[in-house]
């Protein structure tokens, strides 16, 4: 490498100071004088802070930054989450009649000589359990309100696939902390605007106090502003609000009432009559937000729902609203520019696919920037595999919707074929036939693997044509499930409370 290589990031929270860390770490900054790496934030934004839910992905990130799991469990409130439950998504709830299904993630169990989802299909569909019932000890597990781990068991290692639910503006200090160990620089100012050069690329950035900071690499951690990447560069946010419908989200934090209380090891996603709640218990209160189209309700009227699930109309009164355009970029990396977080797109909370997505994004400009040469050298590889990831979460998430059975308009609509992507309509006609394989993937631009796409599914109570012809082997699956449920029961015997394995956790 000739000369220094200088990489700016503009915006802080977790999207800028994951991003700035892990670069920091992969491209070994504290030791390379031909690099350096600045993060600029703006003291005047905020973090909404009201409980976010992470993917598994984020024990990997955190144990590659080397952060110890319990001093991130303590530094930001975390708790557990070991799948999603969703209630009221299949049908309207009629008074004192409610359903729900669990979304794991734990795969099914393997068995060597059947297929657990096979067996499962064979059986009748009246006598048979839920399908994630029936296939994990998750289910089990997450319902008893036990713990993944023992407090004993090795950071990020246990018998159960897991992650976490925590307080988003304390990871962000804490990855704030970690990336200034690995050489980060940190200045707080106020971004004025930014330059462009002849080819449309980033001269400079004018700020209040900083004057003018020059860079090799941009990366606009900005949120839903996206100064560079979409008031600078003009790169356009495709929308994709033809397929996923909600708009609008209400945050709010609720106290947490008795200490003591059992602690759900899972988020909650409650449906209502144009949208979703989602409700996140941490270790010190509850993340709960009303995410709804406004093209099918109103706010005041989303405010009268989140008051009625919280049983507190004057946090609901007091929720922050916050707007957003489900969509995402095309071109994420633009000449000297990367988006990374919001500012690259953003979908909608369900299934927690924020974090992921910046995780993907950062491991991604880790290793395919150049060390010389044009830095932009990789950007149509970037984009290309950032293009296909939202694309396929797009469908991932349309699939919660699209099998609803509910009554209201907001759901109607979503089940309308012309709402639904042609790719996803062509794997529901596939999955009629046979349950979701690991070869309707390509794991490089997969956020979700096919147990995934079968847990959402056979949750909204999706038919699949039963395997091979004859009379199902009642037997085996009897035995194969019972099996499991021997094994839920111990697992259950074994592993600690989730409230009592916080609190272990918290002491130590």
């Amino acid at each position: 490498m000739e000369g220094k290589r200088s990489i700016l990031i503009v915006g802080g929270g977790t999207a800028g100071w994951l991003t700035a860390a892990y670069l920091a770490k992969f491209l070994d900054v504290a030791n390379r004088p031909d690099l350096s790496i600045t993060l600029v934030e703006s003291t005047d934004i905020g973090i909404v802070g009201v409980g976010e839910g992470a993917f598994p992905t984020i024990r990997t990130t955190l144990q590659f930054l080397d952060i110890d799991e319990r001093d991130f469990i303590r530094a930001t409130g975390a708790t557990f989450k070991q799948g999603i439950r969703f209630d009221d998504w299949v049908r309207t709830p009629a008074p004192g009649e409610h359903d729900h299904f669990f979304h794991p993630f734990e795969a099914p169990l393997y068995t060597p000589d059947a297929s657990m989802v096979s067996l499962w299909l064979a059986e009748d569909e009246a006598t048979r359990p839920p399908f994630a019932e029936a296939v994990t000890i998750q289910h089990r597990v997450a319902e008893e309100r036990r713990g993944p781990k023992r407090a004993e068991e090795d950071g990020f290692a246990a018998p159960l696939n897991y992650a976490y639910h925590f307080d988003a503006r304390a990871l962000a200090r804490l990855l704030a902390d970690r990336a200034r160990q690995l050489g980060v620089a940190h200045v707080e100012d106020r971004l004025l605007g930014a330059r462009l050069n002849e080819s449309g690329g980033i001269e400079c950035l004018d700020f209040e106090r900083l004057g003018t900071m020059t860079a090799d690499l941009f990366i606009d951690c900005t949120g839903l502003a996206a100064e560079l990447i979409g008031n600078a560069i003009r790169e356009p946010l495709v929308s994709v609000r033809r397929y996923l419908f909600t708009d609008r989200a209400l945050a709010c934090r609720v106290p947490r009432g008795d200490p003591d209380a059992p602690l759900p090891s899972y988020t909650i996603a409650a449906a209502h009559e144009a949208g979703w709640i989602w409700d996140i218990g941490l270790r010190d209160m509850r993340g709960i937000g009303l995410v709804y189209s406004s093209d099918h309700v109103g706010e005041e009227r989303a405010r009268d729902v989140l008051g009625g699930y919280i049983g507190q109309p004057e946090l609901a009164a007091d929720a922050r609203l916050i707007a957003f355009d489900p969509g995402y970029r095309r071109r994420q990396w633009v000449g000297n520019c990367v988006a990374v977080g919001m500012a690259a797109g953003f979908l909608e909370p369900l299934e927690s696919t924020g974090i992921v997505l910046i995780e993907a994004a950062a491991a991604m400009i880790a290793e395919l920037l150049p060390p010389s040469g044009p830095v932009d050298a990789s950007a149509d590889r970037f984009n290309a595999l950032m293009t296909a990831r939202f694309d396929n979460i797009v469908n991932f998430l349309k699939l919660h919707y699209c099998l609803s059975e509910r009554a209201e308009p907001f759901w109607r609509d979503n089940v309308d074929p012309a709402s639904i992507p042609d790719a996803l309509r062509e794997m529901l006609d596939r999955w009629r036939s046979r349950p979701p394989s690991r070869f309707d993937f390509t794991l490089d631009v997969e956020t979700f693997a096919y147990f995934n796409y079968q847990y959402i599914l056979y949750g909204m109570g999706f038919r699949t044509d039963p395997p091979g012809g004859g009379m199902p082997d009642t037997r085996r699956a009897a035995s194969a499930f019972a099996r499991i449920r021997h094994f839920g029961d111990q697992a259950v015997d074994d592993l600690p409370s989730h409230r009592e394995l916080i609190r272990q956790i918290n002491e130590s």
